[in-house]
């Protein structure tokens, strides 16, 4: 028998579905996470010390290496391929095979089908090759960069059909029609209505997520069982603010960190807490450490408020400045100045510093007061409390009366 361990998203499948293409009936394949394969691949070696044995899309830790290590020094097969940067070590070994890509990036999957090419183990098939750059993009985010939807499309199947039926129906399909692969009709049909799901599903995660400082990072957390990783791509995108989002699932007690900033590595904020992955989707466990950090240090806050959406007058990056709050009922403003920068004032108090542009000024408020857009309505009725105008004389010149409270504050500061 041919043993594989691999990972359980679709990169781990489609190397279980590389396997059985390539050794059919002789391929035993066992699928993992981070905090069950040690112990699986462990009992496994204890057992058996002859079939040859493969390890996709993971790294073991090293008790487990060390084992490895002494089973190919015995004369019996081991081969461990991955493509995460945190695993490089492991090319210090004659069984190791990491290579994250230079010039293009890799998934497990592609480097494994490579493998056995290289070694007569399989013979080209284009639809399979069709199919794998899809999962390879998928898992390394560059369906989103290429607007690729067919990729992310292929993660939607596979998590509606489940990991099994999945690689069935791919095994089935790729046997039959071996020279291309696309979706059929019933799938894409399928495919829609999931995509309106998500994004019911994302509304509803982005009015629960709350925000707080770890380390050197603002963070967005929130708990979800499902869509992780669209909901980590859109969540970011809703609130570039923050560096990353930390979806927490307690039913898999995991932790999984999704960021599109190329300044934050969430790989390496993950190994800080003994996990790993790629630099802009990593976790880790959640255990007794990480629930403390992330789940009862963050229980009592509230959640983030969405910008108001509808306004006319208060508006972003506008040249009569910008009006926020936060839950504590703080008002901060965005000042504008007559040579294109922008100060930030709170309760009166003008900080001492300028920002050259308008957004560095925004996430400067939002990070650090954990604030949102006024509604027009907030604005106009704490402008009538304090000027003696109508609502209707307030909206028709809002810009004029803004500005004119601007210029005198200018004045009295000099």
């Amino acid at each position: 028998m041919i043993k594989l361990f691999t990972d359980s998203d679709l990169d781990g499948a489609a190397c279980a579905l590389i396997a059985e293409l390539a050794f059919d009936k002789e391929a035993a394949i066992t699928h993992c996470t981070y905090r069950n394969l040690d112990s699986r691949v462990e009992a496994f070696l204890e057992q058996n010390d002859s079939d040859p044995v493969f390890i996709t899309d993971l790294s073991v830790s090293k008790h487990v290496e060390e084992m490895l290590e002494e089973r190919y020094k015995n004369g019996s097969h081991v081969q461990m391929i991955d493509h995460h940067a945190t695993a490089m070590h492991f090319n210090d070994y004659e069984w190791g095979l990491v290579d994250p890509g230079a010039e293009k990036k890799t998934c497990a999957a592609t480097l494994f089908y490579e493998f056995l090419i290289k070694r007569d183990k399989l013979e080209r098939i284009e639809g399979l090759e069709q199919f794998l750059e899809l999962v390879r993009k998928y898992d390394t985010w560059e369906w989103e960069e290429e607007n690729e939807v067919d990729a992310k499309r292929l993660n939607d199947l596979f998590s509606i059909m489940g990991r099994e039926t999945f690689k069935s129906e791919m095994l089935r399909r790729l046997t039959r029609e071996p020279d291309t692969f696309s979706f059929n009709e019933s799938e894409e049909m399928i495919l829609d209505l999931e995509e309106r799901k998500i994004e019911r599903y994302i509304h509803l995660k982005n009015r629960q997520l709350v925000q707080t400082f770890i380390d050197d990072y603002c963070v967005g957390i929130v708990h979800a069982e499902s869509y992780h990783s669209e909901l980590g791509n859109e969540l970011n995108k809703r609130n570039p603010h923050l560096d990353f989002i930390t979806i927490i699932n307690t039913g898999s007690k995991r932790i999984g960190f999704r960021t599109i900033h190329d300044e934050a590595d969430v790989s390496e904020f993950a190994s800080r807490f003994g996990g790993g992955g790629h630099p802009k989707a990593a976790g880790c466990e959640l255990n007794e450490q990480t629930f403390s950090t992330f789940v009862g240090g963050t229980f009592s806050l509230k959640p983030m408020r969405s910008d108001a959406d509808r306004n006319r007058l208060n508006q972003r990056n506008s040249e009569s400045g910008s009006f926020y709050e936060n839950h504590a009922g703080t008002i901060i403003y965005i000042r504008p100045s007559h040579n294109n920068e922008w100060s930030v004032m709170c309760k009166g108090e003008l900080e001492d510093i300028v920002f050259h542009r308008f957004e560095d000024a925004e996430r400067h408020v939002k990070r650090n007061y954990h604030a949102w857009l006024r509604s027009d309505k907030h604005v106009i009725e704490d402008l009538i409390n304090v000027l003696p105008l109508t609502k209707e004389q307030l909206i028709e010149r809002y810009d004029d009366f803004i500005k004119a409270m601007l210029h005198q504050k200018e004045d009295a500061s000099t």
